[in-house]
């Protein structure tokens, strides 16, 4: 059924729930899957002009470095061939876009986030951005129990 998995995560507990989704999938169906977290550039190049500002992007590429490691040792446990992503970017849908169609997924696995009111009308939404562009199927994993 499906060959590719792609899943967005940040590290939070609601992506964790989306991410264990596409594990359970790529499980049961034998897909490769690819955890994409992406990281925007200035955690990337590691550099700010301030220390506060460096302090912040360490913590930053440290967490990313965590959770990659986390989600590949949980993917290992689980039997399934995993790999972890760190792109840069800045806009996260077109990121998560981008790789899909490069790695040529069957499916793109993203959490609701649980954003409502005004600020999914001014930020807009990750998945409903995905859903209108999305190269293959997408699930939409409702994380609001996380």
């Amino acid at each position: 059924m499906y060959k590719v998995i792609v899943v967005g995560t940040d590290g939070s507990d609601r992506a964790t729930v989306a991410f264990r989704e596409a594990l359970e999938l790529a499980k049961m169906t034998g897909a490769k899957l690819h955890a994409v977290q992406v990281v925007h550039s200035a955690v990337k190049t590691g550099f700010s002009d301030t220390s506060g500002g460096q302090f912040e992007i360490d913590n930053m590429r440290d967490r990313a470095e965590r959770t990659s490691a986390q989600l590949l040792a949980e993917a290992e446990r689980q039997g399934v061939s995993a790999e972890v992503h760190n792109p840069g970017g800045v806009d996260v849908a077109d990121t998560l876009i981008s790789f899909a169609e490069a790695a040529g997924a069957d499916l793109v696995v993203v959490g609701n986030l649980g954003m409502s009111g005004m600020k999914r009308l001014v930020l807009g939404s990750i998945p409903n951005k995905i859903s209108h562009h999305c190269p293959c199927s997408l699930l939409i994993v409702n994380t609001d129990s996380a």
